[in-house]
């Protein structure tokens, strides 16, 4: 079903307008949970000792106006309005977008190679968020302790690892039932940074004049190029906007959009308004305005409501890894691994345990290698901006591909997003030495291993297909010296179409037998997020007992051969009786060759990796009782 399609109607019946609400609640829990954190440290970061800014009231004024401004133009025009409408099939993503605006180029050209590298480099960097927003996001919610009680200091690191190990320790029971609170809790939370910010404001309305655009352009032309290095702060605001996108195949554009206009950005703007009107009357509070802000008895309630915000703004992000993570895997840029469904009414609830145990590794390095969520700001913004920028270049692709010439106002939109992005990312990069490196290192890492996978795997894919034999040979052979047959019908997985698989040679050479009917299996993984039905088997006659088929899957189906040929129905002249099928599969085994294609530190990385994926009868879910596997050398 196209989520967009379904969700996108305004409801004009109750029982829609219910369904309507339903979705943008759930769109408040799992969508905005990552931003609607954002003031916990925002405003902090803006004038910490790294920029050396004073809380004048020019300055604060300046800064507000930055901050409501980024969100108006990034989350507000690039993503509610404009991006959300570049959807592949009702899916959003990096991902998603990638695949659709190859769709649009020629499959040869260099334009599609360099879509496909910058949909790696995607992946990448929003792997590297999914390390540094638990990270960051739990650690400032705990540091209001520091505000209740001082002397709780040398707790904050201790609470925040137990709370993150708790968080990645429940993961394999599945986000169904957690995410049933999700609305409500990040709904209270929205409603308490608006009650919040508006107390604020009261006490000084003149912060107010912040959302003139004036005083942001006053803020550059008194700071100069310091002014541009501010915004590493400031794009701590819109960190989050990128999952708007990736999620919109589950709630549609409408309700995100409607939750946002309604709810999120006046909550937001409200809660920093009120902020900066408390560091106007206290220079002080520059120190943590967020939670200086809060009266002393409702202080600990807030410390709870924030820790649980966080603990969902990290889940929603954590989900996503996992589903960057299927969506690689299925487009051929990452090993199978092992996915578990934990929810049979949702298809998009997954548990990836390798991904999980990484990630939770690498979130707690982060936190103690960093230790406040102050350190850790200057890392966070990289891996976010250069995802927001990548995410503009691919739509730019996408629009302009489609055919007719774009307007001007595309262009006029397309250099206005470019060029805001720049500057995010631009300001984070100075922050290198101070510890954006992290997310650039942590994304190179990921990108070496997406890489080295495709290349491998290409590599790996034409040995196979040079040292097979041409499969019309073969049954022109067979046809004239015909072997013994046995009933049943054999399938042969095989990622070649037109050669021979290795697990039939063997099959024939060992047993010296042939089923009466032999299919020779391909799974394709299409760029589409799901492939229909009707579309999903072909089955084509080849004579003399044997059959060529392939099963194709988007990037957001699961991958179960047995089921889908179940449901061939009459495309086909063959029943697929599993008592009477069995499946056999060549399991290949790579060994050094002094002749690789590849750097031998590449080499020797996609030979670990092969070694360590989960087998491809696994994960197409083929069951083992019905299983003949046969190895195979193999030197690419």
């Amino acid at each position: 079903m196209n989520a967009s399609a379904d969700h996108s109607l305004e409801p004009n019946r109750p029982a829609e307008a219910v369904r309507f609400r339903a979705l943008m609640l759930g769109a408040i829990g799992v969508v905005f949970g990552d931003i609607g954190t954002s003031p916990l440290y925002t405003i902090k970061e803006a004038f910490s000792p790294h920029y050396g800014l004073s809380p004048d009231r020019a300055t604060v004024l300046g800064i507000l106006s930055l901050v409501f401004w980024s969100l108006v133009l990034v989350i507000t025009v690039k993503y509610v309005l404009v991006v959300l409408r570049a959807d592949n099939d009702g899916e959003g993503g990096i991902m998603a977008l990638a695949a659709l605006a190859q769709r649009r180029l020629s499959a040869d050209s260099r334009m599609a190679y360099a879509v496909g590298i910058l949909g790696v480099a995607g992946v990448a960097l929003f792997l590297g968020d999914g390390v540094l927003t638990p990270a960051i996001s739990v650690l400032s919610a705990v540091e209001g302790l520091e505000v209740a009680a001082p002397d709780l200091h040398a707790f904050v690191l201790p609470v925040t690892i137990a709370v993150l190990l708790a968080l990645f320790g429940l993961q394999r029971f599945g986000t169904h039932a957690v995410g049933k609170a999700f609305g409500p809790v990040i709904l209270a939370w929205f409603l308490a940074l608006a009650v919040l910010g508006c107390h604020n404001i009261l006490a000084n309305p003149d912060v107010l004049h912040a959302l003139e655009p004036i005083w942001a352009i006053r803020f550059f032309v008194t700071h100069g190029w310091h002014g541009i290095l501010v915004l590493g702060a400031v794009v701590l605001a819109v960190t989050g906007g990128e999952t708007l996108y990736a999620d919109m195949g589950h709630f549609g554009r409408r309700p995100i959009a409607t939750a946002w206009n309604c709810l999120v950005l006046p909550a937001l703007t409200l809660n920093y308004l009120g902020q900066g009107a408390l560091v106007l009357d206290n220079a002080t509070a520059v120190a943590n305005p967020f939670y200086v802000g809060v009266p002393r008895w409702a202080l600990y309630p807030m410390i709870a409501l924030a820790t649980a915000a966080t603990v969902i703004a990290s889940q929603a992000v954590i989900s996503g890894a996992y589903s960057a993570a299927q969506q690689a895997i299925q487009l051929g840029y990452l090993p199978r691994m092992a996915v578990r469904h934990t929810s049979r009414a949702s298809i998009g609830q997954i548990y990836v345990p390798t991904v999980n145990w990484m990630l939770m590794l690498a979130v707690m390095a982060t936190v103690v290698g960093f230790g406040s969520s102050t350190a850790l700001a200057t890392a966070y913004g990289v891996s976010v901006t250069g995802t927001m920028l990548i995410t503009s270049f691919l739509w730019i692709v996408t629009v302009s591909g489609r055919g007719s010439r774009p307007g001007l106002g595309f262009w006029l939109l397309a250099c206005a997003f470019v060029l805001v992005d720049t500057a995010f990312l631009s300001a984070n990069l100075a922050k290198f030495l101070d510890g954006a490196w992290f997310p650039i290192a942590f994304g190179a890492v990921v990108f070496a291993l997406l890489r080295t996978w495709r290349r491998g795997s290409r590599a790996l894919q034409s040995t196979i297909r040079s040292q097979s034999i041409d499969l019309d040979a073969l049954i022109a052979g067979l046809s004239a010296c015909p072997p013994l047959r046995v009933a049943g019908t054999a399938i042969f997985l095989t990622s070649q179409e037109g050669v021979v698989p290795n697990a039939l040679l063997h099959n024939l050479k060992h047993n010296k037998v042939l089923h009466a009917h032999n299919v020779l299996l391909t799974v394709a993984s299409c760029p589409v997020p799901h492939v229909p039905g009707a579309a999903r088997l072909e089955i084509e006659a080849l004579g003399a007992g044997f059959h060529r088929a392939i099963v194709r899957f988007g990037f957001m189906d699961t991958p179960d051969v047995p089921l889908a040929l179940a449901q061939s129905g009459d495309r086909c002249d063959l029943e697929f009786e599993p008592m009477q099928t069995t499946y056999f599969a060549s399991r290949e085994s790579i060994v050094a060759s002094s002749r690789s294609c590849m750097p031998v530190w590449r080499d020797r990385l996609f030979r670990l990796m092969h070694r360590n994926a989960a087998p491809a009868t696994d994960f197409f879910r083929i069951p083992n009782t019905r299983l003949v596997e046969m190895g195979s050398p193999i030197a690419i």
